[in-house]
């Protein structure tokens, strides 16, 4: 038997679930938008590093070629 007072806030549990869930998805989103392309780069990364590099003096302009030359082909 019950008195009645525990059937007022039943409906608190589904709204913290959908609460916590809507969180949870948000706190992602901004995870990702935090650090895009962390999970894949792609082959623009891969050039803007090679003009980097280039840019520094790190490799020459054979190499740079080259490899530019390989990132066209894939």
């Amino acid at each position: 038997m019950t008195d009645g007072h525990g059937m007022g806030v039943a409906w608190v549990w589904p709204l913290v679930l959908v609460l916590g869930l809507v969180i949870v998805v948000w706190a992602l989103i901004r995870a990702y938008r935090a650090n895009p392309g962390h999970a894949s780069v792609g082959t623009g990364s891969a050039r803007l590093i090679l003009q980097e590099r280039f840019a520094r003096g790190e490799i020459t302009e054979q190499e740079y070629r080259e490899r530019m030359r390989v990132l066209d082909e894939h």
